[in-house]
């Protein structure tokens, strides 16, 4: 009898699987997966807001420190062949708008 439950075993496990499998897809056909959070859409989309914000950082970073790294009034510039002095309030990157 072992022997018997043993062999009828493998044919049933088999149509248990592909009753699973045809469910299963039946299943993904209805309910769609959502779209992967890791496309290369998404993947520009976290670029461009990473180099927005680190704009924005080094924006704010020159607004509020960029007096240290101007030179006396009479004094040239060390980075300038002519000794021109460089303006305050010059922007570390151009603005790209909303």
């Amino acid at each position: 009898m072992g022997d018997i439950l043993l062999a009828l075993s493998i044919p049933v496990l088999t149509f248990a699987s592909g009753i699973y499998a045809a469910c299963d897809c039946w299943w993904r056909r209805r309910h769609p997966v959502p779209p992967s959070p890791y496309t290369r859409h998404a993947a520009r989309r976290a670029e461009q807001d990473l180099l927005t914000r680190a704009e924005g950082i080094i924006d704010r970073a020159y607004a509020s420190l960029g007096g240290l790294y101007d030179s006396p009034p009479g004094m040239p510039h060390p980075a300038t062949e002519e000794g021109g002095h460089v303006t305050a309030g010059a922007s570390a990157s151009p603005d790209r708008g909303p």
